[in-house]
């Protein structure tokens, strides 16, 4: 039951284009409810990068996240889970990121 909660969780961070798997990876790390095991700041700062380079909208505004409704619904679907699968979760994200970016 465990895996497929990661499995369908991933299977939308899959459908999510680049932008908003980068925001996700920010609402990630800056979240403190997330109690993320690897290094948080390295981790936001290697999204906001990505980030930077490939939305004008991110790098010039105060963007509010809340506007994305996938990259909300997807957090909501997070926040239910255990920590070990959250943990699983980010790593997917830093792992898609790094290989299409």
């Amino acid at each position: 039951m465990k895996e497929n909660k990661v499995e369908n969780v991933i299977n939308i961070i899959k459908d999510l284009d680049t932008k908003d798997k980068l925001r996700l990876g920010i609402c990630l790390t800056t979240s403190a409810w997330a109690n993320i095991l690897y290094n948080k700041t390295e981790m936001y700062e290697e999204f906001d990068t990505m980030l930077k380079e490939v939305d004008e909208e991110y790098r010039t505004t105060l963007i509010n996240f809340a506007k994305y409704k996938n990259v909300m619904f997807t957090m909501a679907k997070i926040k239910e889970m255990e920590r070990d699968e959250r943990n699983r979760i980010i790593l997917y994200l830093m792992n898609d990121g790094n290989q299409k970016i």
